[in-house]
């Protein structure tokens, strides 16, 4: 009797066929590749894009601390080019000021103390920080200008 199985069907290593072997094996469905890929690439793009964002926003971060540095740096050379009669401490509070002729001088009285004495334009009121550059706390014209 020959049997009814065809011989292109039968194997001795069932676990290596491609499709179930019998009623109770597990379902086999055949892979979408393109699908796959599909959704990786897109899970990748989306990751790639956030840390991308990421790096941008710490790049701008950098940026921006870059430019007050600098700002702090020139302004610090006007100071030190400026008349300075008394030796500035770190921690005070100093004011700028712009005579007549155009001359910087750094005072240690507000506007308000000069009262109606004054006779320079008032510039800028800055502090000398740690490392005897300057930071401005309150300035009438626009330093960046100078």
């Amino acid at each position: 009797m020959q049997n009814p199985i065809d011989k292109d069907k039968v194997t001795e290593t069932p676990a290596t066929l491609e499709y179930a072997h019998h009623v109770g094996s597990a379902v086999i469905k055949p892979i979408d590749k393109g699908l796959i890929k599909g959704r990786a690439m897109a899970a990748m793009v989306e990751q790639t894009n956030k840390q991308m964002e990421q790096i941008q926003v710490q790049m701008k971060l950098l940026i921006d601390q870059a430019k007050t540095i600098n700002r702090r740096v020139e302004l610090s050379e006007l100071i030190y080019n400026a008349e300075i009669g008394f030796a500035p401490l770190v921690g005070h509070i100093y004011y700028m000021y712009q005579k007549n002729n155009g001359v910087y001088s750094m005072s240690m009285l507000t506007p308000e103390e000069w009262g109606h004495s004054l006779k320079h334009t008032f510039v800028s009121e800055v502090k000398l920080m740690a490392d005897h550059t300057w930071e401005v706390l309150n300035d009438t014209i626009n330093l960046n200008d100078l």
